[in-house]
């Protein structure tokens, strides 16, 4: 057991990653579509997200801890590669953390500028994630290529970012901010596709690690089927999303299932390119771990804390299932 920590540890890594990106992508892909012509359909969006966005960002710090506690080496490298992307999300995380709670103490002259705020910092931080996983992804290369594919990558995670927060506002709102949710959420879908098609070309030929892992066999049969499934799903939540109203509201939670599964084959795509290194083609995650001692320590506080999580998470959004209501900041 003792000599399988690491790896336990770089899967609840992924883990953390995974969910931050499906639950905090989709709050902030609904803060990047906030409308500029329409205050309450601007306010209906906020209140979809309203009892959600800060749970949601607490699998953001359990991912940073994991990394900081378990791989201290990965930690200070990552950390110093991205120094500057990642003080642009911490500002923007900031900006729509402020314009949030002061757009409802705002004169009513001045809360389009916050609602400007928060559109802009929920931009930001897309686009810096992206950018910061491309630079991951390449293993920190500096080289033209390298930082290309980390613009392509910021693009794409900002575009599967807006996809998802379309088809969140599908599941929760009605009338005709649904209808304008689902046709966001269509164009991004599209977007997304391009972009899941481009980064899985640019990819291998990039990084001889993923060209040997994906090209091998028998591997590659196991692995062909995969960008047919995500196709696949794209069209047919595209299919449900040109109906959009359905009677009675059937299927309204389908978008953001399909979409988070899309997700869910994008990061088993990821683990399967790069694991067990926890910075590709750099380290592996026995090379950065800490001391065994250190990680059956954490090990318990990570038994502890991560289902408690995972309650708080389930919980919160049991008790507020079901279509928006008007927001309160009472």
């Amino acid at each position: 057991m003792m000599d399988y920590l690491p790896e336990i540890f770089l899967l609840l890594l992924g883990f953390s990653a995974f969910m931050y990106a499906i639950l905090d992508g989709y709050d902030l892909g609904v803060g990047m579509l906030l409308p500029s012509n329409n205050e309450a359909h601007r306010d209906r969006m906020i209140a979809s997200i309203g009892p959600f966005w800060d749970a949601n960002e607490t699998w953001l710090v359990l991912a940073v801890g994991i990394l900081l506690i378990a791989f201290p080496t990965a930690h200070s490298l990552i950390l110093t590669e991205l120094y500057l992307p990642t003080a642009f999300m911490l500002i923007a995380l900031i900006m729509r953390g402020v314009a949030f709670d002061f757009r409802a103490k705002a004169k009513a002259d001045r809360k389009d500028n916050w609602d400007i705020c928060f559109k802009a910092g929920s931009l930001i931080a897309s686009l810096s994630q992206g950018y910061m996983m491309g630079r991951y992804i390449m293993g920190f290369e500096d080289s033209a290529s390298a930082y290309g594919f980390a613009v392509l990558s910021s693009l794409c995670v900002t575009a599967a970012y807006v996809y998802i927060g379309g088809a969140w506002l599908v599941l929760k709102t009605e009338g005709e901010l649904q209808v304008r949710a689902a046709k966001w959420s269509r164009r991004a879908g599209w977007l997304a596709a391009l972009g899941i098609a481009a980064v899985s070309i640019v990819n291998p030929l990039v990084n001889e690690q993923v060209a040997e892992r994906w090209f091998s066999f028998p591997e590659m049969l196991l692995l062909a089927p995969v960008p047919l499934v995500v196709m696949s799903i794209i069209f047919l939540v595209d299919r449900y999303l040109r109906q959009v109203p359905v009677k009675d509201d059937l299927g309204a939670r389908w978008p953001f299932f399909g979409v988070s599964l899309i997700f869910a084959l994008s990061f088993l795509g990821l683990a399967y390119s790069f694991f067990p290194d926890v910075v590709p083609g750099i380290m592996t995650a026995s090379e950065a771990a800490s001391a065994p001692a250190t990680l059956m320590i954490v090990g318990v506080g990570a038994a502890i804390v991560m289902p408690m999580i995972l309650l708080y998470t389930f919980m919160i959004y049991r008790i507020f299932k079901g279509k928006v209501t008007e927001l309160s900041y009472l």
